[in-house]
């Protein structure tokens, strides 16, 4: 086996975006990278899956085609729109973000990593995202399959750090190449969706097997912190999607009486209802009623 200790990233580009050129997915945020385009999927695709990401994408984009278009309708219309995806105020703050390009950028997505930044609800990563996969600026882009891709063929540890560390940081911006910085971007992260996964990676598929370190090493398990997974059954994020839930579903605004049959708890259930409300996703109406 190749000795993986000092990886040259010079064979990593290329042996990675040799493979993400032939086996990438064609991902319609892919195949037409407008900005607007891969700014919602950026926003879509935090914490979610791509197959759940897919149908809400298409339906988005073909009724919003651009931030103006989103800018013009309620709030409640998005988190309406955003339907399971989960953490619906991702659709309140692209809402945010697209009231704001029109109002300081006159609809039209900003390039730079700046600008980007600076739009309510963009962070680091998909600032850099957006600037990478839209515009071909050169960033590093650390998402969390990127991180463990990067994890473990070259610090060979099975899992990155729970947030990521200036060393990771470094380590991403030494193997930035020059050129092409969008398509080794592009191609780790798609690597480590599709192949180096989580639970069950793929090694007999990955590109880079002979140089990972992690695999040279035997494997060795995770040393670090338990990494748990997300409870949520009877937590108040299923409660408050409950409640969005019946929101979303009618046209018309809903009696507290509807909202009630959702959860037996009546103390969560109020907790969550106050919670929604608080966060500017549901709002009550003089007569006792919800809506988005």
């Amino acid at each position: 086996m190749t000795d993986p200790a000092a990886p040259d990233p010079t064979v990593l580009h290329e042996d990675i975006g040799t493979w993400f050129d032939a086996e990438a997915r064609p991902l319609p945020w892919r195949t037409d990278p407008a900005p607007w385009r891969v700014m919602v999927s950026e926003f879509m695709l935090q914490q979610t899956p791509v197959a759940r990401v897919l149908p809400v994408f298409e339906a988005w984009v073909e009724r919003w085609p651009d931030p103006a278009g989103l800018a013009r309708e309620p709030v409640g219309e998005a988190v309406r729109a955003w339907g399971r995806l989960g953490y619906p105020r991702r659709a309140q703050r692209l809402h945010g973000a697209a009231t704001c390009i029109v109002e300081r950028h006159g609809g039209t997505v900003p390039g730079t990593y700046e600008e980007l930044i600076a739009l309510p609800g963009i962070g680091d990563y998909t600032a850099a995202a957006i600037a990478s996969f839209a515009f071909g600026r050169r960033h590093s882009v650390l998402d969390t399959n990127v991180r463990r891709v990067l994890a473990r063929v070259v610090t060979g540890v099975q899992h990155p750090p729970t947030s990521v560390t200036r060393a990771e940081r470094d380590l991403a911006a030494a193997l930035l190449p020059e050129e092409g910085a969008p398509r080794w971007a592009a191609a780790t992260m798609e690597l480590g969706a599709v192949v180096c996964t989580a639970r069950a990676p793929r090694c007999e598929a990955c590109p880079v097997a002979r140089r990972c370190r992690w695999r040279a090493d035997g494997y060795p398990e995770h040393d670090g912190p338990a990494r748990r997974a997300q409870a949520w059954a009877g937590t108040d994020r299923q409660v408050r999607g409950r409640l969005l839930a019946v929101l979303r579903e009618s046209a018309d605004p809903v009696p507290k009486a509807d909202l009630d049959l959702v959860w037996d708890d009546v103390a969560q259930r109020e907790r969550c209802l106050d919670s929604l409300i608080d966060d500017g996703l549901v709002t009550p109406l003089p007569d006792g009623t919800f809506t988005l």
